[in-house]
C-alpha cells in the first residue's frame, strides 16, 4: 500500500558522460590540442620549405573551420598579434610556438600554465620519470 502524497526517494547519481554523443567544447579542445601537439612532436626536425608551408596552411585552414566558432575567432585574433605568427622551420620552433598558444588560450580560461621547457616530454618522449615506458 503506498502512502498517499508521498514520492519514493530517488538517489541522484551523476551520469558518465556519453562516448557516442557529440562532443562539449571542453572535451573537443582536449583532442584538439592532443592532435595539435602531436603534430608539432612528429614534425620535422628540419622541415623542408614546401612542409613549412603546408603546416602554415593547415593552420589558417585550421583557425577558420574549427567546429567552436568563438574559439577559431579567438585563434584567429590571437594569431594576427605580431609575435604569433606560426613558427614552421622545424620540430623545436613549432612545439614551443604550440605550448605558447596553448598558453594564450589556458591563461584566457583561467587555467595554469604549461611549463614549455618540457613540451617534448609532455608530447613526444615521455617523462623522464618513466611513467610512460
Amino acid at each position: 500500500m503506498k502512502s498517499a502524497g508521498k514520492k519514493p526517494k530517488t538517489t541522484s547519481v551523476a551520469a558518465a558522460p556519453r562516448s557516442d554523443c557529440p562532443p562539449d567544447v571542453e572535451e573537443l579542445g582536449r583532442s584538439t590540442w592532443t592532435l595539435l601537439h602531436s603534430m608539432a612532436a612528429t614534425y620535422p626536425a628540419n622541415a623542408p620549405p614546401e612542409t613549412q608551408s603546408v603546416m602554415q596552411q593547415f593552420l589558417s585552414t585550421f583557425s577558420k573551420l574549427y567546429p567552436c566558432w568563438v574559439c577559431a575567432e579567438d585563434f584567429r585574433s590571437w594569431l594576427a598579434q605580431p609575435g604569433n605568427e606560426p613558427k614552421v622551420k622545424g620540430q623545436d620552433e613549432l612545439g614551443m610556438w604550440m605550448c605558447q598558444a596553448h598558453n594564450a588560450v589556458n591563461v584566457k580560461l583561467g587555467k595554469s600554465e604549461f611549463d614549455c621547457t618540457l613540451w617534448k616530454q609532455r608530447w613526444k618522449d615521455g617523462w623522464k620519470d618513466g611513467r610512460c615506458d
